[in-house]
């Protein structure tokens, strides 16, 4: 079992060898997911650090992954986000527990609320809304139902470290299982599209989305750098 984490530029990682691995951890140890990939090893500030150590970081990208791996961790795998919180959902589902989401625009939450409906009949929704908290009270409102609702799960999907700071809110309220999901509800909606199997499949997504995205260049700059320092042992 990966019951310990391993440092990564001082970004602490649970090296989980399968997603049915992290998913026996979570159902012992409620606590809130983060998603590690190298452009937040690479980039990780005193805050941003301190943030996933609290938490529990897990390997969303294959830079992470080829960290672990170089420091001995040679069965540890990648575990996209986008897929984890629908086997999360799926586990939960069948013992009829709760959930609540939050994010996305207004018209990509209620499209994820009527797919997960119709995947899941009779799923138990404690409620949703979108990601856009504008006021203190808006906030607080949020807080308080999530206080009532008490929700098993909550999928939060505002981008980092805006979801992670809101979940540690939440869970000082209630404690349940946390997951920050960035995009995740776009892609499971399919507004944005995901790379298709075979590059997922031998750790080429980055490259699928630099292909149909040029723009993402500087970003991906930043992954070939990343394995630039992994192989002289900087990180």
């Amino acid at each position: 079992m990966a019951n310990d984490k391993v440092s990564l530029n001082g970004v602490e990682v649970f090296p989980f060898n399968s997603e049915g691995e992290l998913l026996s951890y979570i159902d012992r140890f409620k606590g809130i997911l983060v998603a590690i990939n190298a452009e937040k090893i690479l980039h990780a500030t005193e805050e941003t650090r301190a943030i996933i150590n609290r938490n529990v970081g897990y390997c969303d990208g294959i830079g992470a992954v080829l960290a672990l791996k170089r420091k001995g961790y040679k069965e540890v795998v990648k575990i996209p986000g986008c897929e984890l919180w629908l086997k999360i959902v799926h586990r939960l589902y069948r013992e009829r527990k709760s959930f609540y989401l939050l994010g996305g625009k207004q018209e990509v939450i209620e499209a994820t609320v009527c797919k997960l409906r119709k995947e899941f009949p009779g799923i138990n929704i404690a409620n949703y809304r979108n990601g856009y908290i504008k006021t203190p009270e808006e906030k607080q409102a949020l807080l308080e139902d999530i206080a009532v609702k008490k929700p098993d799960a909550v999928f939060v999907a505002m981008g980092s470290p805006k979801q992670e700071l809101l979940m540690e809110e939440m869970q000082e309220r209630h404690i349940a299982i946390y997951q920050g999901l960035g995009g995740s509800f776009d892609v499971y909606t399919g507004a944005v599209k995901r790379a298709p199997e075979w590059w997922v499949k031998h750790g080429l997504e980055w490259a699928y989305r630099l292909l149909k995205q040029p723009s993402r260049i500087k970003r991906q700059i930043h992954l070939v750098y990343f394995l630039w320092l992994l192989g002289r042992g900087k990180i």
